[in-house]
């Protein structure tokens, strides 16, 4: 028995789509459910956490050796000014904040600036690889 083709009919395409769209909103609901108590009872060791200077300071020496490595790998400083600037720069101002005590009082917005300066070094050369390596891909084709 097949359906009909009229107002009832099944459009499989939109049906398919309503599907993920409801199971999305189960999987949110899921998320809400669970996590947000979750999230909420963990809170205050949240806080706790984040307001420790040794924090900032372990990140900021996790960041540094990726940095380098990269900066490493983008030698000669010629083919990767923007790179260079950036990130170098952000890194600068994320070891400042996180070491320098007479700027404390400026911490947040000084980390903030150097995390935005350090991330748009990499995604600028991550971007700029990525370009390059299908420029050379479709070459060889």
């Amino acid at each position: 028995m097949s359906l009909p083709d009229g107002p009832l009919a099944v459009d499989s395409t939109r049906t398919g789509r309503l599907d993920l769209y409801a199971a999305g909103l189960s999987a949110l609901c899921l998320v809400h459910c669970l996590a947000l108590p979750l999230l909420a009872l963990s809170l205050p060791l949240i806080t706790g956490v984040s307001e420790n200077p040794l924090v900032h300071r372990a990140l900021v020496l996790l960041a540094a050796p990726a940095t380098l490595w990269v900066g490493w790998q983008s030698l000669p400083v010629s083919t990767q000014r923007t790179f260079f600037l950036t990130a170098f720069s952000g890194l600068a101002l994320l070891l400042i904040s996180a070491f320098v005590e007479p700027v404390a009082v400026y911490d947040e917005p000084i980390t903030v600036a150097g995390s935005l300066l350090l991330a748009f070094g990499h995604l600028w050369r991550w971007r700029r690889y990525r370009s390059n390596a299908s420029c050379g891909a479709a070459a060889e084709a």
